[in-house]
């Protein structure tokens, strides 16, 4: 299917979500963009894999990195899509087809901006993060992330959320002794001495740091519990799994010694992390961004690929016409004048 970048910033969202990009099933949508982008002149394109990447090259003092996923999670019905009001649906239409179209749309129409810019449109942000393609370009070609500042098209309702959260998890274990559950004192019940474990988690208290201006409300849940041998057995091992998302303010290994303390006496094992990515909004590049469009600023409460590119020392922000609580839900949609304005905000930052 043919993208036509001088269409409406909307009926260009509404015809990127038409082309389903269900996670691993990008090519299509990547073979689009690809195709769109190539027909302009004052761009470098490059594809790696099912992701696509367009550059300017106008010797700019800075160079900044706009970048999208352009998958989606699994179908719900919700295909193809449809106007009702000034709302359009679908799959996708928030999460974040819609930041795409914009930075299409910006990449196709700003052909003379102020800074040199980036378009980064990859695959595979909605599933396991060893097939993110953020992820595989910083590790293969961190090159083609290099910036000064990247704005990451992710829902925000059209407000800038800068930097993002860390996550956490870990099992935490506790011990026991089997023993024939009618004689249960020769044993020792783990899923009683489990109740330890909920007791920390009920007592926490979410704490509020605020880093470089903006508030953030860390989070301590248990997530999974896993226990018992048989109906007649006492059981020597009860797991909670506990998910600790945290502030920019702590490090990973921060948030992991965090746990280790809150959790002492029981066996502690980390089966996945991503680190938090501090605002970075004193940097010039995003304080630029953040006078050009005017837009409110607030903490993101969850974790993004702003992360990734912190870890490449490239300052991010997320930024996005889309309602972040209507992601992944069956009647997704986003507002169309939000498209719009997302679009006109950022023309003014590429081209003060």
């Amino acid at each position: 299917m043919r993208l036509d970048l001088s269409a409406d910033v909307a009926d260009l969202t509404a015809a990127i979500v038409d082309i389903e990009s269900v996670s691993g099933n990008e090519k299509e949508l990547a073979d689009a963009v690809e195709a769109a982008l190539r027909a302009l002149p004052h761009l470098t394109v490059e594809r790696v894999g099912e992701n696509v990447i367009a550059r300017t090259g106008l010797g700019r003092a800075e160079r900044v990195v706009l970048a999208g996923h352009l998958d989606t999670v699994p179908l719900n019905g919700n295909l193809p899509s449809r106007v009702e009001g000034d709302r359009l649906y679908g799959c996708g239409t928030t999460d974040m087809k819609s930041g795409v179209a914009v930075a299409l749309k910006l990449a196709a129409t700003v052909t003379e901006p102020t800074r040199d810019v980036t378009y980064l449109f990859y695959e595979c942000e909605e599933i396991e993060a060893e097939r993110n393609g953020l992820r595989r370009l910083a590790a293969s070609r961190p090159e083609l992330l290099a910036g000064d500042f990247a704005v990451l098209m992710e829902p925000t309702a059209a407000l800038i959320e800068g930097g993002c959260q860390g996550t956490i998890r870990v099992e935490v274990a506790a011990r026991g002794e089997r023993a024939h559950s009618a004689r249960a004192w020769m044993g020792s019940n783990a899923i009683h001495k489990a109740a330890e474990i909920l007791d920390v988690l009920r007592s926490y208290e979410p704490t509020r740091p605020v880093v470089d201006g903006l508030e953030y409300r860390e989070g301590l849940n248990a997530v999974f519990v896993r226990g018992g041998v048989a109906g007649n057995v006492i059981p020597d091992e009860c797991v909670v799994t506990v998910n600790y998302r945290f502030a920019p303010d702590k490090t990973l290994d921060e948030a992991e010694a965090y746990l280790r303390t809150l959790f002492a006496g029981f066996d502690v094992t980390v089966t996945d992390g991503s680190p938090a990515a501090r605002p970075g909004l004193t940097h010039p590049a995003a304080a630029a961004f953040v006078a050009a469009t005017g837009a409110e600023v607030r903490a993101k409460l969850g974790w993004t690929d702003v992360a990734r590119f912190s870890e490449l020392g490239v300052p991010a922000v997320n930024y996005g016409p889309g309602e972040p609580t209507l992601a992944h839900t069956k009647d997704e949609f986003v507002e169309i004048p939000l498209i719009a304005d997302c679009e006109r905000r950022m023309r003014a930052w590429l081209t003060a």
